[in-house]
């Protein structure tokens, strides 16, 4: 050990042979955030096949009412099965509100065309909920033709 000149002792430290991880913890915690904040808004959209189903029908409406939607943009209502008349969309928001003032659980069937564009089908179901129904279902036909 050396000795200064005021007799004190001086302590040589050995280096030390680490790396100081701290910080690396502190950047890769940041980056995981930064990552799971993002990952869920690059999945927005994907192109998949859906597939076909075999399921029944669990509930059906003895009186439904159908809201038919055309490829073309048009509306048509049926209230009685074989009773199919094609409305513009305010009548058929105002039929459906007469509806709704009578029985609150009422469901109304979709029935879109194959060739109806999405945006076609979220105009009808968007007709429907104006009207104040809820209850809104899909009408399909089974994966065989069956």
């Amino acid at each position: 050990m050396a000795v200064t000149a005021s007799g004190r002792r001086i302590r040589k430290r050995k280096l030390k042979a680490e790396i100081n991880v701290v910080p690396y913890i502190d950047v890769m915690l940041v980056l995981l955030i930064i990552f799971m904040v993002t990952a869920p808004l690059l999945n927005l959209g994907t192109d998949i096949n859906l597939p076909q189903s075999r399921a029944k029908s669990l509930e059906t409406p003895k009186d439904p009412i159908v809201v038919s939607i055309y490829a073309d943009g048009r509306f048509a209502l049926m209230l009685e099965r074989g009773n199919n008349r094609e409305l513009t969309a305010a009548d058929i928001t105002a039929e459906l509100k007469a509806i709704h003032g009578q029985n609150d659980n009422a469901t109304v069937l979709v029935n879109g065309a194959r060739d109806a564009s999405y945006q076609t089908v979220m105009q009808g179901i968007d007709i429907i909920k104006d009207a104040g129904i809820t209850k809104v279902s899909l009408v399909s036909l089974p994966a065989d033709g069956k």
